[in-house]
């Protein structure tokens, strides 16, 4: 089964509902390894309101932190350290579908990154794409620390209202799918999720 991290170019660019997508579309299990900000509740717990399919499975974080701050600084804060030994991938029969914290240079201790956990388990990599300002810098850059550790970018999700100039130099930068985007919505739902997950399109690498 396939292993896909979803990440994204910075923090709150739409991580958990591409995750809740690709994870409805997939029928996949569901993992965040590192989480913060718990004090107002998971992305596992949002995930779980946003899924109508009954075979995900949601498993426990290895790192669950109340502080809304990058993990490294929410840790220490609580006396915590994240070790990146001790992350270790949980058991399924089921595409797991990974959800990183923030984006791919948030420190979760004072040696390593959150891109260090994606190239522990050299996963399928998605990146998540929000249009603003800057987001074509923020977005080549993370292409390129992908690549520059021989990380397996395989697609592209774009959140926001359609520029096409920005998505156009982005995708032809990096060379691989946009699989889907995710347009200004009232509200999430389950429905909401049901619907994207039928109009996504996964590289067959992804699907077998």
């Amino acid at each position: 089964m396939k292993r896909i991290f979803v990440t994204g170019i910075g923090t709150d660019v739409g991580k958990t509902v591409a995750a809740a997508i690709i994870t409805e579309a997939l029928q996949a299990d569901y993992w965040k390894p590192v989480q913060t900000g718990n004090f107002h509740g998971t992305d596992s717990m949002q995930l779980k309101e946003l899924i109508s399919n009954e075979h995900t499975v949601i498993h426990k974080e290895a790192y669950c932190l109340e502080q809304p701050m990058s993990p490294h600084a929410a840790a220490e804060l609580e006396g915590v350290e994240i070790r990146l030994e001790d992350i270790y991938m949980p058991v399924t029969r089921r595409h797991m579908v990974i959800e990183g914290a923030g984006g791919l240079m948030v420190p979760i201790n004072r040696q390593h990154f959150m891109i260090d956990i994606i190239k522990k388990f050299d996963p399928e990599v998605i990146l998540v794409i929000q249009n603003y300002l800057g987001s074509i810098n923020h977005s080549l850059l993370s292409i390129d620390a992908l690549r520059s550790r021989g990380l397996n970018l395989v697609g592209l999700v774009i959140n926001g209202p359609p520029h096409e100039l920005s998505e156009e130099i982005i995708v032809k930068y990096s060379r691989v799918p946009c699989i889907g985007r995710i347009l200004p919505e009232k509200e999430i739902t389950k429905e909401v999720i049901k619907n994207y997950a039928t109009k996504f399109r996964f590289p067959e690498m992804v699907k077998e």
